[in-house]
């Protein structure tokens, strides 16, 4: 695994375990609650999915491998979807309602680099990526 890929693989989920140790004491309401569980599952599949892209991961768009397999079977960008779950629940869990108006134009920039990433692998495998997107989600 190349350093950037390792550190974009350890720094978060480490940062976020130091805010939810951090934020611990606050008290526990249903919409903190909801908050734990959407970040735990969001980085759960997160983290699944950056170890089924293995070393086809890279800050910018590259098109290395046609990753079709596991959570990339259903889905062509779970990163990107099981981050703004993540990333919600943190919001929720720290009791920062106000930061959750961070996620529509994260959501925009996402779908932008989507674009991005599709046409670069349809640059690269042709058919074989038009196939894959016809039938998986986002």
């Amino acid at each position: 695994m190349n350093r950037s890929a390792f550190f974009v693989t350890l720094v978060p989920p480490v940062a976020i375990c130091g805010l939810i140790w951090y934020f611990r004491n606050l008290p526990w309401a249903w919409l903190r609650l909801s908050g734990l569980v959407l970040l735990v599952v969001g980085l759960f599949f997160l983290t699944i999915a950056r170890i089924q892209l293995g070393n086809s991961f890279s800050i910018g768009p590259e098109a290395r491998r046609l990753v079709t397999q596991g959570l990339y079977s259903k889905i062509r960008n779970p990163i990107y979807f099981f981050g703004v779950f993540a990333v919600a629940g943190l919001f929720l869990y720290v009791e920062r309602m106000y930061l959750l108006l961070l996620l529509p134009p994260v959501v925009v920039l996402q779908f932008f680099r989507t674009r991005a990433e599709a046409r670069l692998l349809e640059e690269k495998f042709g058919d074989e990526y038009r196939a894959y997107r016809a039938k998986t989600w986002f």
